[in-house]
């Protein structure tokens, strides 16, 4: 395959792959250190409420569902709905940020702050970092909208696409794996 076949630019490629690096770099420290205290860890994981990951992620696969659509109706010329499913798209980054504002500020209320245990560390850094990207997203899909050119919207979707992938790589190393 040549780099002429990927769809998108190139330059979103090297964004893409350098923002999953810089994550896959957090996970990594994160892991590593999970090894010097797996109690210490798996106590600190425990205090989390897992529903409300559960809840944003479905938001944002049903999000990355909505961003695709868009792709498709812009490419076959209907900017209507490709402005349809970009406002959809951005609305459920929107929620996501809601939900993850609600988590925050239960977390802060039980005590639970950065510097409370190495996982909380990595917990507000990775989410928080991820949410930027979200919040991101949320500005770049509502300004691909206004326009809906086919590849903005592709390129808005790319963008959505790797903030949904991120975090489906950030959610087990945080909630799910004890």
């Amino acid at each position: 395959m040549d780099l002429e076949d990927l769809p998108g630019e190139l330059i979103m490629w090297i964004l893409i792959g350098s923002e999953i690096l810089v994550f896959a770099a957090g996970i990594t420290a994160m892991s590593a250190m999970r090894l010097t205290d797996p109690t210490g860890f798996a106590d600190a994981q425990a205090m989390l409420d897992g529903r409300m990951a559960a809840l944003n992620t479905v938001v944002l696969v049903t999000s990355g569902l909505f961003a695709a659509r868009a792709e498709r109706a812009a490419a076959g010329g209907d900017r209507r709905g490709a402005r349809r499913g970009l406002m959809l798209a951005a609305l459920g980054g929107a929620v996501f940020l809601a939900v993850k504002g609600v988590e925050y500020a239960h977390d802060l209320s039980a005590g639970i702050g950065i510097d409370a245990h190495p996982f909380f560390t990595f917990y507000f850094l990775l989410t928080g970092f991820h949410a930027a990207h979200v919040a991101a997203g949320v500005v770049l899909l509502a300004m691909v909208a206004i326009r809906a050119r086919p590849d903005a919207v592709q390129a808005g979707a790319m963008f959505w696409h790797m903030v949904d992938l991120v975090w489906v790589l950030i959610l087990p190393p945080i909630y799910l794996l004890g």
